[in-house]
């Protein structure tokens, strides 16, 4: 049987990503995500409901999202479901947590309310445009020319 672990996530940031390094040098970001859901109950009532989310991010990735997050950003979240276990120190009990590891992300907002950076998508970074009068480049790849005429 074929196995499949993958999910997508947006949300808002619930704290500051918290920037750590190991010994050898990888970044490590961990930060919370908090997902809302709103609906209209069979009575007429509005209802949301908040899940939080803890994510972990590794290298380049968790070096820009410590650099350009902060709490209450949007952000849009793609990876993979991890299930941590442990013992309480204190009581002797069996813990366990269910998390994301971050595989890619990108900014949902242009990050300027507080004179941030502006929005970028990690970790393929887009090509720079040509400068005005330079010739087009060629085509090399499968993947559809990019441009303005975009509909939306």
């Amino acid at each position: 049987m074929a196995n499949f672990n993958k999910v997508i996530l947006a949300g808002n940031l619930t704290r500051d990503p918290e920037l750590r390094y190991t010994p050898k040098g990888t970044a490590i970001a961990k930060f919370g995500l908090a997902i809302n859901r709103n609906w209209t109950g069979e009575d007429g009532q509005k209802r949301e409901e908040v899940t939080f989310v803890d994510v972990d991010a590794f290298g380049k990735q968790a070096e820009v999202i410590g650099q350009y997050l902060r709490k209450g950003r949007p952000v849009l979240v793609e990876g993979r479901l991890k299930l941590d276990q442990w013992d309480d120190k204190q009581t002797g009990q069996k813990r366990s947590r269910l998390g994301v590891v971050l595989e890619a992300f990108s900014f949902l907002d242009s990050g300027n309310r507080e004179g941030g950076a502006p929005a970028a998508s990690a970790p393929a970074a887009r090509p720079a445009r040509p400068a005005a009068g330079a010739p087009p480049a060629e085509a090399t790849s499968d993947e559809p020319p990019q441009g303005d005429d975009v509909p939306f």
